[in-house]
């Protein structure tokens, strides 16, 4: 195992950063120590339907858990200004406030490039793959369509068409095999519970592509936001 530091400036995203670092070093690993702070920390409790997302000065005291091409799977703890811990599974969103610094330790058998003492992160970056940084392999994977009740559009969603009694699914979705996002996108509507079809891309951009009820919404960043608000309830089966 290797040693890798990892420097976030301010505004990073903590979670697509270190998935960016996995596909790029095509390694995988553990995060082995952090010191920084956080303007918003987004975190999943157990047993709840959505992230809890708090905002404010941030200090980070543990954040760990595996990564790897295929995805991340971390826990953070952080307190807040009255000193009070909280913690949960890191989801995307959470913020760097001024900085941070994390110890990455990568397992040299799968690949990763011995090369390159340190990576930094500027805001923002890698929360988008482009399709010629993944192989352009079509998925394998089908999923199992399932009949969705008539509903309404997901709250915050605009331009979407109304549903219909229909036995096709309200959400298609092109992706990659390969490609970390769009097996996160998968992932999601799968534990949601929510029915979908996987149709080939539609022109140029980042994958993956998701459609509702026709219209585009944008890729797995704007899911997971839709999912953040709860404006992804109505889609869920039953």
């Amino acid at each position: 195992m290797r040693s890798v530091p990892l420097h976030l400036e301010a505004g990073s995203d903590i979670r697509r950063s270190l998935e960016r670092l996995a596909v790029e070093l095509n390694a995988s690993g553990f995060v082995l120590g952090v010191v920084g702070n956080l303007s918003q920390a987004a975190f999943q409790c157990p047993g709840q339907a959505r992230p809890t997302v708090l905002e404010g000065d941030l200090e980070i005291i543990t954040l760990q858990g595996t990564i790897s091409p295929q995805g991340v799977h971390l826990h953070l703890s952080f307190s807040d200004g009255a000193c009070q811990v909280w913690g949960g599974h890191l989801e995307p969103g959470t913020l760097v406030q001024k900085g941070a610094d994390l110890l990455v330790g990568l397992l040299e058998a799968d690949g990763g490039s011995s090369e390159g003492p340190s990576v930094h992160s500027s805001p923002r970056q890698g929360d988008r793959l482009h399709p010629t940084d993944v192989a352009l392999t079509p998925v394998m994977e089908q999923p199992v369509l399932q009949d969705p009740e008539p509903a309404q559009a997901p709250a915050g969603f605009r331009g979407g068409q109304s549903a219909t009694a229909t036995n096709e699914p309200r959400v298609d979705i092109a992706v990659l095999a390969g490609c970390p996002y769009c097996a996160r996108a998968l992932r999601m509507l799968r534990t949601l519970g929510i029915p979908y079809r996987v149709v080939p891309p539609s022109g140029g951009g980042s994958l993956p592509q998701v459609h509702i009820d026709g219209v585009a919404i944008g890729g797995y960043d704007a899911l997971a936001e839709l999912h953040g608000r709860g404006s992804l309830e109505a889609l869920r089966r039953g």
